[in-house]
C-alpha cells in the first residue's frame, strides 16, 4: 500500500473552476457600440468575496469608454483631449468594478451593485451572474471594423484567474416581454478566467494522506511533495 498521495496542482474548493465572460453588443453608435458584460462564476463552491471582482483589458486602438451603467472604471485616465463630452475613462487599459448595493437608481443595471460579490453557480445561481452596460467610443462601427479587447484579467478578491482571448462566437439570443418574441446580440465574444491555486502561492497547499508506518524506509516520501510545477529544483523541502 502506497504511503502517501500527492497533488500539487489540485484546488480543493473546485479543481474545475472557471468564470464565463461574454460581451454583447447590443447596438452600434456614431463613433462605436454599447454592450452588455454579463459574468457568471460557474464554479461550484468558490464565491468571489469582499471586496469584490475586477475586470480589466487592454484596448486594441485608441477606444474609450462614454459611460458604464452597473459598474464603473476605477480610473478616469488623460482625458485632456477632449474640449467638451469628458468620456467615463480614457484608459488604454482600463479595469472596472462593480457598483455598491446603495448605487442610486440611475446608475444601476441588471445583475449589478453586489459591491463586486458573486457567489458560485454551485451553491446559488441566482446570485453568481453579474453584469454591467457599457458604451464604447472611437472604436469600429459594424463586426468587420470593430477590435476586440485584448489581455483580459480577473482578479476575485486577490489574484488566482488566467484569462484566455476574447473570441467572436454565436450572437446571444434573448426572449423579451412575455417571451414570444426573439431577439439577438448584433456581435457577441466571450473568454474564460480560470482559477489556478498556483498562481496565488508560489508554493501551493498538498493533499497528503498519512502512512500508518513509523519509518520513512519502509513508506519513503517523494523527493518532490509540493510546488513541482516547474520541476524538482522548486521543491518545498
Amino acid at each position: 500500500m502506497e504511503g502517501f498521495v500527492t497533488a500539487a496542482a489540485y484546488d480543493p474548493m473546485d479543481p474545475h473552476g472557471r468564470i464565463d465572460v461574454k460581451w454583447d453588443v447590443m447596438s452600434w453608435t456614431p463613433d462605436g457600440y454599447v454592450a452588455v458584460v454579463t459574468m457568471t462564476n460557474m464554479q461550484t463552491y468558490r464565491h468571489i468575496e469582499s471586496p469584490g471582482w475586477t475586470l480589466g483589458w487592454k484596448w486594441a486602438k485608441k477606444e474609450v469608454i462614454w459611460s458604464v451603467l452597473g459598474a464603473q472604471a476605477s480610473d478616469q485616465g488623460d482625458c485632456s483631449s477632449f474640449k467638451e463630452n469628458l468620456p467615463h475613462s480614457c484608459k488604454k487599459n482600463p479595469s472596472i468594478i462593480d457598483l455598491l448595493p446603495n448605487a442610486p437608481f440611475n446608475q444601476q443595471f441588471s445583475q449589478c451593485c453586489k459591491g463586486g460579490v458573486l457567489a458560485s453557480q454551485g451553491q446559488d445561481p441566482a446570485a453568481a451572474v453579474s453584469s454591467f452596460q457599457i458604451s464604447i467610443g472611437r472604436s469600429g462601427t459594424s463586426k468587420k471594423t470593430i477590435s476586440l479587447p485584448q489581455d483580459f484579467y480577473l482578479l476575485g478578491s486577490g489574484p488566482g484567474y488566467t484569462c484566455t482571448a476574447a473570441a467572436v462566437v454565436s450572437p446571444s439570443a434573448f426572449y423579451l416581454g412575455d417571451g414570444r418574441r426573439r431577439s439577438q446580440a448584433l456581435m457577441t465574444w466571450s473568454l474564460t478566467c480560470s482559477y489556478s491555486q498556483t498562481i496565488v502561492s508560489k508554493n501551493p497547499s498538498c493533499c497528503v494522506s498519512m502512512s500508518s508506518f513509523y519509518s520513512t524506509q519502509i513508506t519513503p516520501c517523494p523527493s518532490c511533495s509540493c510546488g513541482c510545477q516547474q520541476g524538482q529544483a522548486n521543491c518545498v523541502k
